[in-house]
């Protein structure tokens, strides 16, 4: 017997869908938790500190190379 049948096969896509449809949900009530559409101030705090490490990181680099 295989452990990879056609049974084992179908549980497990149903798993993956059920699973990535919750995940979906989960992650759409948590984003509009106070239902506006534009991202609060963490995720603009997040992303400008995301921008402002790859500066830092490519201007160190630059630097070290110049050396």
């Amino acid at each position: 017997m295989s452990v990879l049948n056609k049974r084992n096969a179908l549980l497990g896509w149903a798993v993956w869908t059920v699973s990535k449809r919750v995940a979906k949900q989960k992650a759409k009530s948590a984003a509009s938790v106070d239902g506006s559409r534009w991202p609060g101030k963490r995720a603009i705090a997040a992303t400008a500190a995301a921008i402002g490490g790859t500066v830092f990181f490519l201007r160190r680099r630059a630097s070290d190379d110049d050396s």
